[in-house]
């Protein structure tokens, strides 16, 4: 079922492009995602390099466990990346013809894990237009307790706070902004199977995981499969292009060996 279309409608595209966010249910079969699942949980165990006490973290680290391109650790979380299912509506979102993956990564809030601070993700990336979008897809029901992602309806083409990192300063000064703008917030839980696609300069934030669990989380990250790199313009952008972009120079479509078309 990875690779069966999912039914999108007319009326959830617009919804995307006007509120910068979707949320779909029943992308994923249940059964399907406790068998994936499992796999990037081990290979997040695996390859989770951050063991400092809770205490003794930084509020980013506080946020989540991040591990990334697991796709390329596990040929099994490889199909589940891979999914055309996910990549075609990602490109019929972006208004693109093709999908192209940046990178994955696996959020794993802990149990008593901190808040993840008002946002928006292409801070980090160096490319030259809009058209990108990630999926953000909850491997367990996630409830209001778990943190789940929370987007400021309209917020993508709002320009204050496009360069502020993950940080208590993010926090406050987005939070203020976008109340003095008036817009509205979505934070609802997700259900099983149900996955939320959202615009790269949409600003979001998740709450604490106040239970007992992990609130498990992967993330794939597409962008139009003629996206070019554009000449960083901070210090998180020339990282990124030197790790999910190898070898590709700006001006130059983002066409790496890690970087495949996944849809079509």
């Amino acid at each position: 079922m990875l690779n069966e279309p999912y039914p999108l409608s007319d009326k959830q595209i617009r919804f995307y492009r006007e509120n910068g966010f979707v949320k779909l249910k029943d992308v994923i079969e249940p059964d399907v995602l406790k068998e994936y699942g499992a796999e990037i949980t081990r290979k997040v165990k695996e390859l989770n390099t951050l063991h400092l006490p809770m205490e003794e973290r930084d509020t980013y680290q506080k946020a989540f466990l991040q591990v990334m391109n697991i796709w390329r650790e596990s040929a099994v979380v490889e199909e589940f990346v891979r999914s055309k299912r996910l990549a075609g509506i990602a490109a019929a979102l972006m208004g693109t013809e093709t999908a192209r993956l940046y990178h994955d990564q696996a959020l794993y809030k802990e149990p008593s894990g901190g808040i993840t601070p008002w946002h928006a993700d292409q801070f980090y990336w160096p490319v030259t237009s809009d058209k990108t979008v990630t999926a953000w897809i909850p491997l367990q029901k996630t409830p209001l307790e778990m943190g789940p992602l929370a987007f400021s309806n309209k917020s993508q083409n709002f320009t204050f706070g496009r360069d502020l990192p993950i940080s208590n300063d993010s926090e406050e000064k987005i939070q203020q902004a976008l109340a003095e703008q008036n817009f509205t917030l979505t934070e609802e839980p997700f259900e099983l199977g149900e996955v939320s696609f959202h615009a790269g300069w949409t600003f979001h934030r998740a709450g604490a995981n106040t239970t007992d669990s992990p609130r498990e989380v992967m993330t794939i990250i597409y962008m139009d499969g003629e996206m070019r790199m554009k000449e960083p313009s901070n210090e998180n952008e020339k990282m990124d292009a030197k790790s999910w972009c190898p070898g590709v120079k700006p001006g130059e479509i983002i066409d790496s060996p890690i970087n495949p078309v996944l849809y079509p």
